[in-house]
Protein backbone atom coordinates (compact mmCIF):
# COMPACT_ATOMS: atom_id res chain seq x y z
CA UNK A 1 0.00 0.00 0.00
CA UNK A 2 1.25 3.53 -1.00
CA UNK A 3 1.09 6.44 1.18
CA UNK A 4 -2.24 7.49 1.84
CA UNK A 5 -2.44 11.17 0.20
CA UNK A 6 -4.92 14.18 0.92
CA UNK A 7 -6.57 16.20 -1.95
CA UNK A 8 -8.65 18.75 -2.43
CA UNK A 9 -9.83 20.89 -5.13
CA UNK A 10 -8.24 24.11 -6.46
CA UNK A 11 -10.46 24.99 -9.15
CA UNK A 12 -13.91 25.29 -8.28
CA UNK A 13 -14.25 28.98 -8.24
CA UNK A 14 -17.90 29.38 -7.59
CA UNK A 15 -17.03 27.08 -3.95
CA UNK A 16 -15.50 28.17 -1.08
CA UNK A 17 -15.43 27.50 2.17
CA UNK A 18 -14.77 30.65 3.74
CA UNK A 19 -14.14 29.14 7.15
CA UNK A 20 -14.51 25.98 9.74
CA UNK A 21 -14.56 25.10 13.42
CA UNK A 22 -17.38 24.63 16.35
CA UNK A 23 -18.85 21.70 14.69
CA UNK A 24 -19.37 23.55 11.50
CA UNK A 25 -18.39 25.55 8.24
CA UNK A 26 -19.02 28.30 6.77
CA UNK A 27 -19.45 28.32 2.76
CA UNK A 28 -19.85 30.00 0.33
CA UNK A 29 -22.17 28.21 -3.20
CA UNK A 30 -22.21 31.07 -6.03
CA UNK A 31 -24.06 33.81 -4.65
CA UNK A 32 -24.95 32.37 -0.93
CA UNK A 33 -23.03 32.15 2.26
CA UNK A 34 -24.21 29.38 4.46
CA UNK A 35 -23.39 27.42 7.32
CA UNK A 36 -23.91 24.34 8.01
CA UNK A 37 -23.15 21.49 10.59
CA UNK A 38 -20.22 19.18 10.55
CA UNK A 39 -18.86 16.85 13.20
CA UNK A 40 -15.01 16.72 11.84
CA UNK A 41 -14.37 20.52 12.31
CA UNK A 42 -13.22 20.27 15.97
CA UNK A 43 -11.22 23.54 16.15
CA UNK A 44 -12.38 26.88 16.14
CA UNK A 45 -13.24 29.07 13.57
CA UNK A 46 -11.00 31.54 12.60
CA UNK A 47 -13.06 34.18 11.34
CA UNK A 48 -14.96 36.78 13.55
CA UNK A 49 -18.30 36.06 14.84
CA UNK A 50 -19.96 39.03 13.16
CA UNK A 51 -18.69 37.39 9.57
CA UNK A 52 -20.92 34.17 10.41
CA UNK A 53 -23.33 36.31 11.11
CA UNK A 54 -23.70 37.90 7.55
CA UNK A 55 -24.26 34.57 6.07
CA UNK A 56 -27.88 33.91 3.96
CA UNK A 57 -29.13 30.57 5.83
CA UNK A 58 -28.08 28.42 8.72
CA UNK A 59 -28.91 24.40 8.83
CA UNK A 60 -29.38 22.95 12.19
CA UNK A 61 -30.27 19.81 12.98
CA UNK A 62 -33.83 18.52 14.27
CA UNK A 63 -33.37 15.08 14.85
CA UNK A 64 -30.55 12.76 13.29
CA UNK A 65 -31.50 12.91 10.36
CA UNK A 66 -33.16 16.04 9.40
CA UNK A 67 -33.52 19.55 10.04
CA UNK A 68 -34.21 23.32 9.29
CA UNK A 69 -32.91 26.58 7.68
CA UNK A 70 -32.83 29.74 9.32
CA UNK A 71 -33.77 31.76 7.13
CA UNK A 72 -33.23 30.22 3.95
CA UNK A 73 -31.64 32.09 0.75
CA UNK A 74 -34.13 34.32 -1.00
CA UNK A 75 -34.25 31.78 -4.02
CA UNK A 76 -35.44 28.58 -3.87
CA UNK A 77 -32.85 27.70 -6.10
CA UNK A 78 -29.93 28.89 -8.00
CA UNK A 79 -27.40 27.80 -10.31
CA UNK A 80 -23.40 27.27 -10.27
CA UNK A 81 -20.75 26.19 -12.57
CA UNK A 82 -18.07 23.75 -12.03
CA UNK A 83 -15.93 24.70 -15.60
CA UNK A 84 -18.73 23.77 -18.42
CA UNK A 85 -21.03 21.71 -16.36
CA UNK A 86 -24.01 23.40 -14.21
CA UNK A 87 -25.38 22.85 -10.79
CA UNK A 88 -29.00 23.32 -9.49
CA UNK A 89 -28.74 24.01 -5.59
CA UNK A 90 -31.78 23.95 -3.50
CA UNK A 91 -32.02 23.64 0.66
CA UNK A 92 -32.83 20.39 1.61
CA UNK A 93 -34.22 18.89 4.78
CA UNK A 94 -30.91 16.79 4.86
CA UNK A 95 -28.94 19.64 4.73
CA UNK A 96 -27.05 19.03 1.34
CA UNK A 97 -27.66 21.46 -1.28
CA UNK A 98 -27.12 19.45 -4.54
CA UNK A 99 -23.48 19.13 -4.79
CA UNK A 100 -20.66 17.73 -2.92
CA UNK A 101 -17.46 20.06 -4.35
CA UNK A 102 -14.64 17.93 -2.55
CA UNK A 103 -15.70 15.46 -5.23
CA UNK A 104 -14.16 17.86 -8.05
CA UNK A 105 -10.69 15.79 -7.55
CA UNK A 106 -12.37 12.92 -8.84
CA UNK A 107 -14.07 14.89 -11.37
CA UNK A 108 -10.44 16.14 -12.63
CA UNK A 109 -9.87 11.62 -12.71
CA UNK A 110 -12.35 11.43 -14.80
CA UNK A 111 -11.66 13.76 -17.45
CA UNK A 112 -7.88 12.65 -17.13
CA UNK A 113 -8.84 9.34 -17.69
CA UNK A 114 -12.05 9.67 -19.97
CA UNK A 115 -10.09 11.70 -22.70
CA UNK A 116 -12.50 10.71 -25.61
CA UNK A 117 -12.56 7.47 -25.19
CA UNK A 118 -15.92 5.94 -25.35
CA UNK A 119 -15.89 4.11 -22.05
CA UNK A 120 -19.44 2.52 -20.31
CA UNK A 121 -19.43 3.61 -17.49
CA UNK A 122 -21.93 2.78 -14.57
CA UNK A 123 -22.82 4.98 -11.58
CA UNK A 124 -23.97 4.12 -8.61
CA UNK A 125 -25.31 6.27 -5.99
CA UNK A 126 -25.35 8.83 -8.42
CA UNK A 127 -27.08 11.62 -6.72
CA UNK A 128 -27.76 14.77 -8.56
CA UNK A 129 -25.02 13.62 -11.03
CA UNK A 130 -21.54 15.59 -11.22
CA UNK A 131 -19.88 12.39 -12.27
CA UNK A 132 -22.51 11.57 -14.98
CA UNK A 133 -22.03 14.87 -16.28
CA UNK A 134 -18.55 14.64 -16.69
CA UNK A 135 -18.54 11.59 -18.15
CA UNK A 136 -20.81 12.66 -20.50
CA UNK A 137 -19.21 15.69 -21.60
CA UNK A 138 -15.64 14.16 -22.50
CA UNK A 139 -17.44 11.38 -24.27
CA UNK A 140 -18.58 8.63 -22.09
CA UNK A 141 -21.55 6.88 -21.87
CA UNK A 142 -23.42 6.39 -18.37
CA UNK A 143 -25.68 4.72 -16.82
CA UNK A 144 -27.06 6.63 -13.95
CA UNK A 145 -28.22 4.44 -10.37
CA UNK A 146 -29.59 6.23 -7.56
CA UNK A 147 -32.69 4.68 -5.61
CA UNK A 148 -34.22 8.57 -4.95
CA UNK A 149 -36.56 9.72 -7.47
CA UNK A 150 -35.92 12.92 -6.21
CA UNK A 151 -31.85 12.78 -6.69
CA UNK A 152 -32.63 11.41 -10.82
CA UNK A 153 -34.74 14.38 -11.32
CA UNK A 154 -32.94 16.48 -10.11
CA UNK A 155 -30.01 15.20 -12.25
CA UNK A 156 -31.89 15.22 -14.98
CA UNK A 157 -31.97 19.16 -14.73
CA UNK A 158 -28.32 19.52 -13.72
CA UNK A 159 -27.89 17.71 -16.87
CA UNK A 160 -30.62 19.94 -19.66
CA UNK A 161 -29.10 23.09 -17.76
CA UNK A 162 -25.39 21.37 -18.70
CA UNK A 163 -26.70 20.93 -22.55
CA UNK A 164 -25.57 17.49 -21.93
CA UNK A 165 -29.51 15.63 -22.47
CA UNK A 166 -28.72 14.64 -25.42
CA UNK A 167 -25.73 12.47 -24.49
CA UNK A 168 -25.80 8.59 -24.00
CA UNK A 169 -27.30 8.80 -20.50
CA UNK A 170 -29.62 5.69 -18.97
CA UNK A 171 -31.04 6.92 -15.85
CA UNK A 172 -32.81 3.90 -13.62
CA UNK A 173 -34.19 4.40 -10.40
CA UNK A 174 -32.97 1.42 -8.01
CA UNK A 175 -31.41 -0.08 -5.22
CA UNK A 176 -27.51 -0.38 -6.45
CA UNK A 177 -26.65 -3.80 -5.41
CA UNK A 178 -29.66 -5.15 -6.79
CA UNK A 179 -29.62 -3.33 -10.17
CA UNK A 180 -25.71 -4.96 -10.22
CA UNK A 181 -26.69 -8.43 -9.95
CA UNK A 182 -29.55 -7.71 -12.26
CA UNK A 183 -26.96 -6.93 -14.91
CA UNK A 184 -24.47 -9.94 -14.09
CA UNK A 185 -27.31 -12.14 -14.79
CA UNK A 186 -28.07 -10.33 -18.01
CA UNK A 187 -24.26 -10.49 -19.12
CA UNK A 188 -23.86 -6.88 -19.23
CA UNK A 189 -20.45 -5.37 -18.25
CA UNK A 190 -19.02 -2.02 -17.94
CA UNK A 191 -15.63 -0.38 -18.33
CA UNK A 192 -15.91 1.49 -15.41
CA UNK A 193 -17.23 1.82 -12.38
CA UNK A 194 -17.88 4.69 -9.60
CA UNK A 195 -19.53 4.36 -6.47
CA UNK A 196 -20.52 6.63 -3.82
CA UNK A 197 -22.14 4.89 -1.01
CA UNK A 198 -23.94 6.50 1.98
CA UNK A 199 -22.97 5.26 5.61
CA UNK A 200 -26.90 3.87 5.36
CA UNK A 201 -29.68 4.25 2.75
CA UNK A 202 -32.45 2.67 1.58
CA UNK A 203 -32.98 1.05 -1.86
CA UNK A 204 -36.47 1.99 -3.97
CA UNK A 205 -38.12 -1.34 -2.87
CA UNK A 206 -36.91 -0.25 0.54
CA UNK A 207 -33.78 -2.85 0.96
CA UNK A 208 -31.02 -1.50 3.54
CA UNK A 209 -27.77 -0.57 2.64
CA UNK A 210 -25.92 -0.51 5.79
CA UNK A 211 -22.00 0.00 4.04
CA UNK A 212 -20.13 -2.42 6.84
CA UNK A 213 -21.87 -5.10 6.13
CA UNK A 214 -23.17 -4.19 2.12
CA UNK A 215 -19.92 -2.88 1.02
CA UNK A 216 -17.90 -6.02 0.32
CA UNK A 217 -20.68 -7.60 -1.32
CA UNK A 218 -21.53 -4.58 -3.73
CA UNK A 219 -17.72 -4.31 -4.94
CA UNK A 220 -17.76 -8.09 -5.26
CA UNK A 221 -20.57 -7.93 -7.96
CA UNK A 222 -19.04 -4.95 -9.23
CA UNK A 223 -15.99 -7.07 -10.12
CA UNK A 224 -18.06 -10.04 -11.92
CA UNK A 225 -19.68 -6.78 -14.54
CA UNK A 226 -16.96 -4.92 -14.68
CA UNK A 227 -15.27 -5.62 -18.92
CA UNK A 228 -12.33 -7.87 -19.81
CA UNK A 229 -10.21 -4.61 -20.36
CA UNK A 230 -11.56 -2.11 -17.96
CA UNK A 231 -10.00 1.62 -17.25
CA UNK A 232 -10.77 2.19 -13.71
CA UNK A 233 -13.19 2.15 -10.54
CA UNK A 234 -13.87 5.12 -8.13
CA UNK A 235 -14.61 4.71 -4.21
CA UNK A 236 -16.12 6.88 -1.89
CA UNK A 237 -16.85 6.84 1.60
CA UNK A 238 -17.64 9.73 3.89
CA UNK A 239 -18.30 7.59 6.87
CA UNK A 240 -15.87 8.30 10.10
CA UNK A 241 -16.26 4.64 11.10
CA UNK A 242 -14.01 3.00 8.07
CA UNK A 243 -10.39 3.72 7.93
CA UNK A 244 -8.36 4.38 4.65
CA UNK A 245 -6.53 0.91 5.67
CA UNK A 246 -9.84 -1.32 5.81
CA UNK A 247 -11.25 0.09 2.39
CA UNK A 248 -7.44 -0.11 0.97
CA UNK A 249 -7.79 -4.08 2.36
CA UNK A 250 -11.14 -4.76 1.15
CA UNK A 251 -10.51 -3.16 -2.44
CA UNK A 252 -7.83 -4.85 -2.98
CA UNK A 253 -8.72 -7.89 -1.86
CA UNK A 254 -11.42 -7.59 -4.32
CA UNK A 255 -9.40 -6.22 -7.57
CA UNK A 256 -6.13 -6.45 -6.42
CA UNK A 257 -5.23 -9.43 -8.64
CA UNK A 258 -6.37 -7.43 -11.69
CA UNK A 259 -5.77 -3.83 -10.54
CA UNK A 260 -2.56 -1.95 -12.06
CA UNK A 261 -2.74 0.54 -9.22
CA UNK A 262 -4.99 1.17 -5.80
CA UNK A 263 -4.34 4.78 -5.07
CA UNK A 264 -6.10 5.68 -1.79
CA UNK A 265 -6.54 9.52 -0.32
CA UNK A 266 -8.01 11.59 1.95
CA UNK A 267 -10.29 14.55 0.03
CA UNK A 268 -10.66 17.63 1.96
CA UNK A 269 -12.01 21.41 1.31
CA UNK A 270 -9.22 24.13 1.63
CA UNK A 271 -9.90 27.63 3.58
CA UNK A 272 -9.70 30.32 1.61
CA UNK A 273 -9.48 32.04 4.99
CA UNK A 274 -6.05 33.13 6.56
CA UNK A 275 -5.20 29.90 8.32
CA UNK A 276 -6.18 27.51 5.44
CA UNK A 277 -6.86 24.51 7.44
CA UNK A 278 -8.36 21.50 5.69
CA UNK A 279 -11.47 20.30 6.79
CA UNK A 280 -11.69 16.47 6.22
CA UNK A 281 -14.50 15.36 4.02
CA UNK A 282 -14.15 11.59 3.36
CA UNK A 283 -11.74 8.95 1.67
CA UNK A 284 -11.48 7.94 -2.07
CA UNK A 285 -9.93 5.02 -3.27
CA UNK A 286 -9.40 4.89 -7.49
CA UNK A 287 -8.46 1.63 -8.97
CA UNK A 288 -6.67 1.89 -12.45
CA UNK A 289 -6.47 -1.27 -14.26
Amino acid sequence: MEAIQIEYPNDFTEYELRDSGGYAKLERFGKYTIIRPDPRALWKPSLETNIWGKADARYAFDAKTSGTWDSPPDDSSWIIAYKEIMFLLRPTEFKHVGVFPEQAVNWNFLENKIQGKPLKILNLFAYTGGATMVGLKNGASVTHVDSAKSAIEWAKENIKLSHLDQKPVRFIQDDAYAFVLREERRGQTYDSIILDPPRFGRGSKGQVFKIEENLPLLLTACNNILSRAPSFLILNAYTADLSPVALYNLVSGVFGSRAKKIHVSEIALKESGPLQRLLPSGITIKVTF
